[in-house]
């Protein structure tokens, strides 16, 4: 952007113009979020007996943060007015499950599910994740990303819009004009950080009424503003999986320390993931070599 000068009619006019884009945005999302507010949601329970059947098929044990969390999310979805949660926590500590139980409970209670991510590689693990937890249930999940032939991508786009699939997944083109839902009723962002604000604002418009989970582990300071401020309900999941290390960050010179197995015995871990810095974009490949060799 050009620079100019602080006293000079060109600065003014930009400022004048940037104040009003800012203005017009918050009265659009206080306009939306009233609108949802103002209206009835769909109030989606599931058979409690089904539900804990599923429940019972979680590999591992719930820690409290995640339990409360589940519950708070299942409460909302019930109550009369439309959802609208944010779910923080780090990375591994059980966010997925969260969303897992929702799409399980809005899909049963016949209400279409959208999974929102913000890559082509999420959406993928996510729709392995969802066909997996959901195997044993007769649950239609489908994908929607550019991995698609065009023939496949149209047919999921008429099934879904026939109602013949209960919980989509996907990334920005679940936000094309022609996306069309049967019955939606629960729609889930992970990673809302990597998203704009008019992203997200656009699949709620599609239903004003839908309920709204969102996943993150950096919330964006608009996200705890609006939290802070009553507009958005939040749950913390700050307690990690009984059986998970604590993260380790080594700092060393480049030599035997940086070498990857010289960690992992002084770690004493089986399977490590490293994230190796280097600052150097002319020398980056050379560095990849000498830590594969």
């Amino acid at each position: 952007a050009p620079l100019h000068s602080l006293g000079g009619d060109t600065w003014e006019r930009v400022k004048r113009k940037a104040a009003e884009k800012v203005r017009d945005a918050a009265a659009e999302l206080l306009g939306l979020h009233a609108q949802r507010a103002a209206r009835s949601g769909a109030e989606l329970r599931a058979d409690p007996a089904l539900y804990a059947q599923f429940a019972a098929s979680f590999r591992f044990e719930e820690t409290p943060d995640q339990h409360t969390a589940i519950e708070a999310v299942l409460a909302d979805m019930a109550a009369p007015a439309p959802m609208d949660r944010v779910v923080c926590g780090d990375v591994g500590f059980g966010k997925t499950e969260v969303a897992l139980r929702a799409a399980f409970v809005a899909a049963l209670a016949g209400r279409q599910v959208a999974v929102l991510v913000p890559t082509t590689l999420l959406a993928q693990q996510h729709w392995q994740n969802f066909r997996d937890r959901m195997a044993d249930w007769p649950i239609r999940i489908e994908a929607l990303t550019r991995f698609q032939s065009r023939g496949d991508a149209l047919t999921a786009l008429q099934r879904l819009a026939c109602g013949e699939i209960d919980i989509i997944i996907g990334t920005h083109r679940l936000l094309q004009a022609d996306v069309r839902f049967d019955r939606l009723g629960l729609v889930i962002v992970d990673e809302e950080h990597r998203f704009g604000v008019r992203h997200k604002e656009q699949l709620k418009r599609l239903r004003a009424e839908v309920d709204l989970l969102t996943l993150t582990a950096t919330p964006i300071p608009r996200t705890l503003n609006m939290a802070m401020m009553g507009m958005r309900d939040l749950s913390i999941i700050a307690t990690p999986p009984s059986q998970r290390l604590a993260v380790k960050t080594v700092i060393t010179p480049v030599g035997r320390g940086a070498d990857p197995r010289s960690v992992s015995t002084r770690t004493g871990a089986r399977r490590t993931v490293f994230y190796f810095l280097h600052n150097e974009v002319d020398s980056i490949e050379r560095m990849q070599r000498e830590l594969a060799e």
